[in-house]
């Protein structure tokens, strides 16, 4: 007789049980590393199915499957197999082996495990009698990092004898160095990855060694569990850009998960989450990816994200899952991949893009005016942008269909993230069970599982409940479960026999957010959607491989992009009508993804390119809609490689703030400020800008409209910076930095106060000497009174300049710095600004 289920309902952490327990048949966390709430299954135990098979399949088809006749360091002159090829033997041939490995295994794929083979080979037989490894023309610790996780996977896959003994001379050999030769530069930002791998062999071995490894490894590193908490990305590195660059804080998300582990402090802990709090109204997009061209840069909707970055932060989050067992890190990781992840690659996986923006209408090739600029750095082709993502993209669908299910401390199974697969895995005293999970799901709400099993064994079966659906249901052979809720792991303990099924739906709900300038982005479940676009693929530059076309292209718009919507935001069911297809092979082409919103929108006839004519303007604030109703089509944002995904909303007016305007710069979750290039952080009442690369930065409060105004700002110039200021009556801010409509006040290191407007163009008004010291804080007030403007330096009793001019009226107000035309240095030029206060003045 079948034994009666027992439900178990965990919290959004496991329950304490599992603190304390060791799974029998996979190797878990041996003492004294923390026990963690999730095993990781060896690479192979799951194997994709449906529209999972086929992004891995197109992947081999592809980039990945060519990737050895695509690009000069992958040939047989590789550094990283004996070569000199010329940049070969850095991080590129082992980012790619990283995403080899995984998909070879993941696919079954004999011609691919081969292809992986010589790398292997290779790298074990090239260790030195100290334990050294790899190229002898590079010694970088980083380079070796990623091709440690290659290793782990290929030796869970074929427990290849070599690898165990081949990393344990390795870290012998580091921890006899690391004291001469410490770590430095990307090593130290990502030393997270190799204590990872440390911890993988510790707990294969027992050695003592490697547990002080790690200890020192910590001691060189960045420590990402302050910055992530504290939120001093900027504040505390002004010359140094590594914590604030854009894959480094992706990759860093590990960082306090995996030391949690050895020092089982509070503050690794809970480091994963802070960092996504403290970045989320300063960095954070609709895909929940943090913005990254390449530095940390805002929330505007033409800032982009790096596709190094997208690959990082989805294999942070999949460890991040594994260590603290928090439900919200999956839904996290789901949302990044199933929208960010495919929206930066050609749906036939032969292009991909070095960077993604939000409102990305077009893809051409030109200059952006990112921090790091590349002007084929949003196109699509083989070579889009520098080379790091080409190496790096391949990880991203295989490790995440290798962590769709773990195991559990209590000899169970969990469905961690969910897409169509089945895992072969041992539960209880080792019965092997299949698990077959079919499903369309994000495209659908219902995922379903087949247990097969040779005779009946009692384990338990986690399901991960998303925080966004507000009513699952699960059902074990048709019997509805009790106490399913949001935001937790819901566990079935119960005697499962063979062709026993479960259930789980989650409808989903249409969802409003507000982004910049009061705009709007649209979601349901995990997936966010975006104006369907035609896409006009132009080629740009050709390219055939193998036979197949690899060729560079731009996209162009083939239709109106100008929308807003008409919508209630509190209430967007109202008004958008949901419409299904049959579900496809590949649900992320635009013309046969399986889901799709309609929903009435109005062309705006203020919205247009901006001045640099690359990238759309901001959403307007107050949108002039033009013509009748329309009814426009979204879908999900993976499905378009250009798009609109924040609309200006047409309805009530927002009034812009036109009396006062203060900022505390407290950090504090709220932020009226826009970014147009640069970094921009607030913490203890400062604002921070940097300049990384590009000769200006503007931040703007686009939602205000001062016209008479009295506004006074502290500004403290710190480095190589030559100028900060504010702006007063803009309007039209974009990337660029004399791209802005308004006016300018600023002090000088060159000796200068400044007044001066600009038309997208610069034109000086009046410049008189001033002594500026860097490192001093000086108060600027700046007085426009009709047209009259006058500027304040400290003395706020006499004003140094008085002009007269009637260009500009009214607008927004903002700051900006200047940073000349050296732009060689990255590390960032730093103007601080400090007791922002605007006070509207009468006539």
């Amino acid at each position: 007789m079948r034994s009666k289920t027992i439900v178990l309902l965990a919290g959004a952490c496991l329950c304490l049980y599992a603190a304390h327990a060791q799974n029998a048949n996979y190797i878990s966390n041996r003492a004294p590393l923390q026990p963690t709430p999730f095993v990781a299954l060896p690479l192979g135990s799951i194997t994709p199915k449906g529209w999972l098979a086929t992004q891995l399949t197109l992947q081999k088809d592809g980039l990945t499957g060519h990737s050895e006749a695509l690009y000069a360091e992958l040939k047989s002159d590789a550094a990283w197999l004996g070569g000199k090829a010329p940049d070969s033997d850095w991080e590129r041939p082992t980012y790619y082996l990283r995403g080899l490995v995984g998909l070879a295994y993941s696919l079954h794929n004999a011609e691919l495990k081969q292809r992986a083979q010589k790398w292997i080979d290779w790298a074990l037989n090239s260790q030195a009698a100290n334990g050294s490894f790899g190229p002898t023309t590079n010694s970088d610790w980083w380079a070796r990092m990623p091709l440690l996780y290659a290793l782990c996977d290929y030796q869970e896959a074929t427990q290849d004898a070599r690898v165990v003994p081949f990393l344990t001379r390795y870290f012998q050999y580091q921890l006899a160095e690391l004291d001469q030769r410490p770590l430095k530069e990307w090593a130290s930002a990502r030393a997270a990855d190799n204590v990872d791998v440390i911890f993988w062999l510790y707990n294969r071995t027992g050695d003592a060694f490697l547990l002080t490894l790690a200890s020192k490894i910590k001691a060189q590193a960045y420590n990402y569990t302050d910055i992530f908490s504290q939120n001093t990305f900027l504040t505390d590195f002004h010359s140094d850009f590594f914590p604030k660059h854009g894959v480094n804080v992706a990759q860093a998300y590990k960082y306090g998960p995996v030391f949690y582990q050895q020092t089982h402090d509070a503050k690794d802990k809970d480091a994963f989450l802070k960092g996504i709090k403290n970045l989320q109204p300063y960095h954070t997009h609709i895909t929940g990816m943090n913005s990254c061209t390449e530095f940390l840069s805002g929330n505007a909707s033409i800032q982009g994200v790096e596709l190094c970055s997208t690959a990082e932060r989805m294999f942070c989050d999949e460890i991040a899952l594994r260590v603290l067992g928090d439900a919200v890190i999956g839904d996290e990781l789901e949302k990044i991949t199933f929208n960010q992840l495919p929206a930066g690659i050609s749906p036939d996986f032969r292009q991909h893009q070095y960077y993604t923006l939000p409102n990305q209408v077009q893809s051409k090739d030109a200059p952006n005016g990112f921090g790091q600029d590349y002007a084929n750095g949003v196109v699509p082709g083989p070579y889009s942008g520098y080379p790091c993502c080409r190496f790096n993209l391949h990880m991203a669908w295989p490790k995440y269909t290798q962590h769709c299910w773990m195991a559990t401390p209590d000899n169970g199974l969990a469905a961690t993230v969910y897409a169509p697969s089945s895992v072969q895995a041992k539960v209880a005293k080792g019965i092997p069970v299949t698990i077959t999970e079919e499903t369309a799901y994000p495209f659908e709400e219902q995922i379903r599982f087949t247990i097969t099993i040779d005779r009946a064994t009692s384990f338990p079966l986690q399901l991960r409940i998303p925080a966004w659906c507000a009513k699952p249901v699960v059902k074990v052979n048709g019997k509805v479960q009790k106490d399913v809720t949001p935001g937790t792991y819901y566990t079935i303990k119960r005697t499962w026999e063979n062709n026993d099924k479960v259930s789980l739906d989650l409808p989903m709900t249409l969802q409003t957010s507000t982004w910049v300038n009061h705009s709007i982005g649209i979601e349901r479940g995990p997936l966010v959607y975006t104006l369907q676009m035609k896409e006009q693929w132009k080629r740009k530059n050709e390219h055939t491989f193998d036979g197949i076309d690899f060729s560079e292209y731009e996209v162009l718009p083939a239709n109106d992009w100008n929308y807003g919507l008409v919508i209630d935001p509190q209430s967007p069911a109202k008004s958008i009508t949901l419409e299904r297809a049959a579900m496809p092979e590949n649900p992320f082409r635009p013309e046969t993804t399986p889901v799709r919103l309609k929903v009435k929108a109005r062309k705006v006839a203020d919205w247009g390119l901006a001045a640099n004519g690359v990238h759309a303007a901001e959403p307007p604030l107050n949108p002039q809609p033009t013509g009748p109703e329309e009814i426009v089509t979204l879908v999900p944002f993976g499905a378009q490689r250009i798009r609109v995904t924040y609309f200006p909303l047409i309805g009530p007016t927002v009034k812009p703030e036109q009396q006062t305007f203060t900022d505390p710069f407290t950090a504090d979750g709220k932020n009226p400020w826009v970014n147009f290039g640069g970094g921009w952080q607030q913490a203890g009442g400062k604002y921070f800008s940097e300049s990384y690369n590009i000769d200006g930065a503007k931040s703007v409060v686009t939602t205000t409209s001062f016209d008479n105004l009295t506004m006074d700002a502290t500004v403290t110039i710190l480095n190589d910076v030559t100028e900060g200021g504010v702006l007063f009556r803009t309007s039209s801010p974009t990337m660029g930095v004399d791209a802005y409509k308004g006016y300018y006040a600023a002090i000088s290191t060159k000796g200068s106060l400044i007044l001066g407007k600009s038309n997208n163009a610069w034109q000086s008004l009046q410049e008189i000497p001033a002594t500026i010291i860097k490192n001093k804080a000086y108060h600027l007030r700046v007085v426009a009174q009709g047209n009259r403007i006058q500027v304040y330096l400290d003395d706020m009793k006499t004003p140094q300049i008085t002009v007269s001019d009637t260009t500009y009226a009214s607008g927004a107000i903002g700051l900006r710095q200047y940073s000349g035309t050296d732009t060689s240095d990255p590390s960032g030029k730093t103007v601080i600004y400090e007791k922002i206060s605007v006070q509207r003045a009468g006539q």
